[in-house]
């Protein structure tokens, strides 16, 4: 706290006894010593009586594994909240996806958070809308049903009660709303961060049409389900800060897309965890030493990602992105870029597994993998969700013809998001485990996967090296 380490951001937060309020360790305020309170999370701070600082803002801090819950059905269902709208499914549908009714769900996030999963839910939306008042220009009645609320109203009284302070107080300054150029959002991260190894991930799998990476920047077209389609542009920010600007789309997707780039760019990794695990652990600790701030990219969309991964098998990637542009050109839906000129999406399920990808230059048996992924992700029998069990997503994924061990770790680690996966038959990782007997990734489990991403990284920097 008095060091305001942004490598701490998130995972505790401090109650101040003569203000009332709870701020992160990174604010500016200095209260006395004697005057604050440690609480493990946001929510164990407002159960206590502390509303949130209006200078720090807690809605605004990187996740924290405080938030994981004791028993893993709860830690679960607690990603699924904070991956898709659960006002959408209702309350005992839900309850189901987890085996359980919802009042015994109530039960278990009574006992172990303090708050039921439709508490947390609105909570989550009141976050994202403060952070909307407080960075954005766009006018209250938009930001209202961003958040989802019917009536400016109803939203009025939800941020009164929330932040004990109307939404106009909220936003201390007036704002030009005349020639805005889309929406900007900050996203704040731990660090260390590896900016530029992101970049060369993503640059080096970039969807021809669909990614651009123009002055150091990572830019996207996206669109969710038959939405308008939107642009967005990631760059890094002052500070420990990601600055993610969206222009079209829906207002209504901005949560969704800034809660997908932090997904991408692995935003809410501990960095300390996994220096702790590696420590240690021969060759693996050299490569965090060497690159500290390397997270584990994934991709955009978790269906784009685990179909990139079935053409990729047994070629390399230049070749793998060719059969990319190659599939999204055969049957992907053509709309007009939101910048100018038009462009084709990438395929939705249904379309790819009613296609016969004749101008895919691939083998028949990949065709009919890719069919019948595409298929049971279209009728509803395999999900991306992360808060499923991944040996048995895996397993899922293994029981499609053409889809081997290979492709099921790569996909849960790129698509679910999956920690400790580790592609073990890949020929990168598999030759660098073979050239030092002294790394062995078991030592550094549940963090595999960031074990995977440095090895991947050193062959591609060695590569370079070697490149004329």
């Amino acid at each position: 706290m008095l060091a305001r380490d942004p490598r701490f951001d998130g995972k505790f937060f401090i109650g101040v006894k003569t203000t009332g309020v709870y701020c992160r360790p990174i604010c500016p305020a200095r209260p006395k010593p004697a005057n604050v309170e440690f609480f493990p999370n946001a929510n164990a701070a407002e159960h206590a009586g502390y509303r949130p600082c209006l200078r720090c803002r807690p809605e605004a801090a990187p996740d924290s594994a405080a938030w994981n819950g004791a028993s893993a059905l709860v830690q679960r269902a607690l990603r699924a909240l904070g991956e898709s709208g659960y006002e959408d499914v209702g309350e005992e549908a839900f309850a189901t996806r987890f085996g359980v009714g919802a009042r015994h769900l109530r039960r278990l996030f009574l006992a172990e958070i303090g708050k039921t999963p439709a508490r947390i839910a609105a909570e989550r939306r009141l976050d994202f809308a403060r952070k909307l008042i407080a960075e954005t220009a766009l006018p209250m009645a938009r930001i209202a049903g961003s958040a989802g609320f019917a009536s400016v109203r109803r939203f009025n009284a939800a941020i009164r009660e929330r932040f004990r302070r109307s939404p106009t107080e909220l936003r201390r300054h007036k704002r030009d709303l005349s020639g805005s150029d889309g929406v900007e959002l900050s996203l704040a991260f731990r660090p260390p961060f590896d900016w530029e190894a992101a970049l060369d991930y993503y640059r080096s799998h970039a969807l021809a049409g669909l990614e651009a990476f123009p002055d150091g920047a990572y830019e996207r077209v996206f669109r969710f389900g038959s939405g308008p389609v939107g642009h967005l542009r990631v760059t890094l920010g002052a500070g420990a800060k990601l600055r993610l600007r969206v222009r079209g789309g829906d207002i209504a997707d901005l949560g969704r897309a800034a809660r997908a780039v932090r997904r991408m760019f692995d935003l809410d990794a501990d960095p300390g965890a996994v220096a702790a695990a590696f420590a240690g652990a021969p060759g693996l600790e050299r490569l965090l030493r060497a690159r500290p701030g390397l997270r584990a990219p994934r991709g955009w969309d978790p269906f784009e990602t685990a179909v990139c991964a079935v053409l990729g098998q047994l070629v390399s990637i230049p070749q793998a992105n060719r059969l990319i542009a190659q599939l999204i050109e055969a049957c992907g839906d053509p709309v007009a870029h939101p910048l100018g000129g038009s462009l084709r999406l990438f395929p939705r399920p249904e379309a790819l597994a009613a296609a016969d990808l004749a101008g895919v230059r691939t083998t028949g048996a990949r065709k009919a993998a890719l069919r019948e992924l595409a298929a049971r992700v279209a009728a509803g029998s395999l999900s991306f969700s992360g808060a499923q069990d991944p040996a048995a997503f895996r397993a899922a994924l293994r029981s499609i013809k053409g889809i081997g061990p290979w492709t099921a770790e790569y996909v849960s680690l790129r698509a679910l998001g999956d920690a400790d996966a580790f592609p073990a038959a890949d020929l990168v990782l598999r030759r660098a485990v073979e050239a030092d007997a002294g790394l062995d990734p078991e030592r550094v489990r549940p963090w595999r996967g960031y074990a995977a991403a440095h090895l991947w990284r050193a062959w591609a920097l060695a590569r370079k090296q070697e490149e004329p």
